[in-house]
C-alpha cells in the first residue's frame, strides 16, 4: 500500500468531546430521515450514511418520483438539503442546540415538500432525550468536526481497499449513526444464531437481524464519555472461544475480553511510520483471526 506518512489528523478526545455528542445526536435525525424515506435493505443498510469528500452524506434518496440527498460539509460547515427537481437549501453547522437543528431541517423539508415523520429520540443512547426537547447538546468547534471527518476519510479508504479481496457477501463501508462508527463487515454465508441484544434503546428484533449470518466485522469508532479513546476495532458473531487467543497485527493491537473485541487505538495508527500498513495489517489478521477460528469457507470467499 502507498506509503502516506504522518498526514492523519490528530483526534484529542478532550478536545472533541463536546462536538462529538452534538453531532451524533445531528446524524441520528439525519440517519433515521433515511430511514424512513429508503427501501429496506438486509442488516438495516438501508439506514447508513457515507463519507464523502466534503463529509457524510444519505447518498440519493427516491422519494414521490423525485430524489433529494442531504450532506454534511465539514470544509464549508454547512449542512445540504438537495432535492432533483427543486433548489437546494442549507443550514449552518454552527454552535447550537439540538432541538433547534431538528426543527429548522424539518421545516426546510417541509419547503421542499418532504413529509418524513421519525421515531423522534435517538438509538443506542441513554438517557435519550427527544430530539425536539433536547437544549443539553449545543457544541458544534468547526475544527473538531473537520478533524473527525478527515480520520473517518483515511479509514474509509483502508477499509475500501480491504473490502476488495473479498468475493462473498460484504456491507459497503457505511456510518451507522446508532453508535457513531464507520463500519465494514464480511459474512460467511451460515446463519447465527439469535443475537441477545443488549444495546440500549434498540429493538431486539432489529439486532437479531443484523446478526442473523455468521460476520468479521471492523469499523472505527470516535469514543465516548464512558470510553474516551478513539478506536479500531475487529469482532466476530459468534465468536468461538478462540478468538481472543489468536496472534494478531501491529503490537500494538490488544484483546478486550470484556467487550469481545480486538482494539487498535486511532493514536498508534495516526503516530505510525506507514498509518495505512498499519491499519490495513490489523484488518487482515483479525479477519483471519475469526476466519480459522470459526471454519470458514476461505477458499470460495477470497480472490485467488
Amino acid at each position: 500500500m502507498e506509503n502516506k506518512k504522518n498526514n492523519w489528523p490528530v483526534l484529542n478526545f478532550s478536545e472533541l468531546q463536546d462536538t462529538i455528542e452534538t453531532l451524533h445526536q445531528w446524524i441520528q435525525i439525519v440517519g433515521k430521515i433515511r430511514l424512513k424515506t429508503m427501501p429496506w435493505q438486509n442488516h438495516s443498510w438501508h439506514t447508513a450514511l457515507y463519507v464523502t469528500p466534503n463529509g457524510y452524506s444519505t447518498h440519493g434518496i427516491p422519494y414521490k418520483g423525485q430524489v433529494f440527498q442531504i450532506d454534511f460539509d465539514f470544509r464549508k460547515h454547512e449542512l445540504l438539503i438537495q432535492c432533483s427537481n427543486t433548489e437546494t437549501l442549507t443550514m449552518n453547522l454552527k454552535p447550537r442546540s439540538v432541538a433547534s437543528f431538528y426543527s429548522e431541517l424539518f421545516e426546510k423539508l417541509s419547503d421542499l415538500g418532504i413529509d418524513v415523520k421519525i421515531h423522534p429520540k435517538p438509538n443506542e443512547m441513554d438517557p435519550a432525550i427527544p430530539f425536539a426537547e433536547n437544549t443539553v447538546n449545543t457544541s458544534y468547534d468547526p475544527t473538531a468536526a473537520n478533524a473527525l471527518w478527515q480520520a473517518m476519510l483515511k479509514a474509509n479508504a483502508v477499509f475500501n481497499e480491504f473490502r476488495s479481496g473479498f468475493i462473498g457477501k460484504a456491507s459497503p463501508v457505511h456510518l451507522f449513526w446508532g453508535a457513531f462508527d464507520l463500519a465494514v463487515t464480511r459474512f460467511s454465508g451460515n446463519p447465527a444464531p439469535p443475537h441477545p441484544g443488549g444495546m440500549p434503546n434498540m429493538p431486539l428484533e432489529v439486532m437479531q437481524e443484523a446478526y442473523s449470518q455468521e460476520v468479521s466485522s471492523a469499523g472505527f469508532w470516535p469514543g465516548s464519555k464512558d470510553s474516551p479513546v478513539p478506536v479500531f476495532y475487529a469482532y466476530a458473531y459468534p465468536s468461538d472461544a478462540r478468538f481472543g487467543e489468536q496472534k494478531v497485527s501491529p503490537k500494538e493491537a490488544f484483546y478486550s475480553s470484556d467487550m469481545g473485541e480486538f482494539f487498535l487505538k486511532y493514536e498508534d495508527v495516526q503516530n505510525a511510520e506507514d498509518p495505512e500498513k498499519m491499519l490495513y495489517d490489523f484488518l487482515r489478521t483479525t479477519y483471519e483471526a475469526a476466519v480459522n477460528t470459526s471454519d470458514w469457507n476461505r477458499t470460495k470467499l477470497e480472490k485467488k
